[in-house]
């Protein structure tokens, strides 16, 4: 296995799975670019690392039992693309609407970019319709 997919996958099970703040100082550059994300609000965005802590505390806080499944990985050069399923469910409020209690499960697939061994961005493509419909956050 590449090294930096290894690193991927530890930074998943850690960060993302686990919720695990303090983890991030051991996996990212000292900026975080999102390339392409389309409805992340941290969309073409450039994070610091404290930055990027934040977005993982607001992005879990509606679904604190929030899983990635890892599927397949591919690795060149210094990028590593992961395919994923992610699963939680509503158990905080989201975009203004209460706790609905209903669980999602989406498939995904990001490209992460390294630098120096260090996770330095992302450009990823998931169907956040589907989570929305799911959630019955529509109609």
């Amino acid at each position: 296995m590449h090294d930096n997919t290894a690193r991927l996958i530890a930074f998943m099970e850690r960060v993302w799975n686990a919720g695990d703040v303090a983890a991030i100082d051991e996996f990212l550059g000292p900026q975080y670019t999102i390339f392409s994300d389309p409805g992340d609000p941290w969309d073409g965005q450039t994070l610091s690392v404290s930055g990027f802590k934040e977005r993982l505390l607001v992005s879990r806080a509606p679904f604190p039992d929030l899983t990635f499944d890892i599927g397949e990985t591919i690795s060149e050069g210094d990028r590593v693309a992961l395919s994923w399923t992610m699963r939680g469910t509503q158990l905080g409020s989201m975009a203004g609407r209460p706790p609905s209690g209903r669980s999602f499960a989406v498939r995904g697939m990001t490209i992460y970019h390294f630098a120096d061994g260090r996770i330095v961005g992302h450009q990823q493509v998931v169907d956040r319709l589907s989570v929305a419909q799911q959630l019955g956050l529509l109609g």
